[in-house]
């Protein structure tokens, strides 16, 4: 079972099946809403994104993970084959750590240019942003907002730097 805990992202859920109760993020519908809602499933496009039931689109907060898209894509495009595999392998990774245990999104943020909400999500108990860190498939991209606070962490080089 995955649980959700802040108004915003049942905000943009409610949106999604056209609910007139919630007309904005900073709309008021803790009132509205339960605390929690049942997410079935997760899926990840890349190792730091996807989307939740199937419609919720996310991006984990203040962590990058390598770009899997092909070289010169428009978007999502890998500046390297290395960062290429390396995508593959967080987003396997991110799938095979969160398949069957208990999600929770544990803090959300705004959403970024792609309308993705930005979220702390943990599995089991466990960041799985800081597990991703810990084992080298994220790097830290700290955010203020949209705005990033650092160069986006760079993919194309033989050795990783550790957090």
């Amino acid at each position: 079972m995955i649980r959700r805990h802040s108004y915003l992202s049942l905000c943009l859920i409610s949106a999604l099946f056209f609910s007139p109760s919630c007309t904005s993020p900073a709309a008021n519908v803790e009132s509205t809403f339960p605390e929690a809602i049942a997410i079935t499933s997760i899926y990840f496009s890349d190792g730091d994104s996807g989307r939740i039931n199937g419609t919720l689109k996310f991006r984990l907060n203040d962590i990058d993970a390598p770009e899997t898209g092909g070289l010169g894509a428009a978007i999502g495009a890998a500046k390297c084959e290395l960062e290429r595999e390396r995508g593959f392998e967080a987003k396997e990774w991110a799938a095979n750590f969160t398949r069957g245990g208990v999600l929770e999104i544990t803090e959300s943020y705004d959403t970024d240019r792609y309308e993705r909400l930005v979220i702390d999500l943990s599995v089991n108990g466990q960041d799985v942003g800081l597990a991703g860190l810990a084992l080298g498939h994220y790097q830290p991209w700290p955010h203020d907002g949209a705005k990033a606070l650092k160069k986006r962490p760079r993919w194309c080089h033989s050795k990783i730097p550790t957090p």
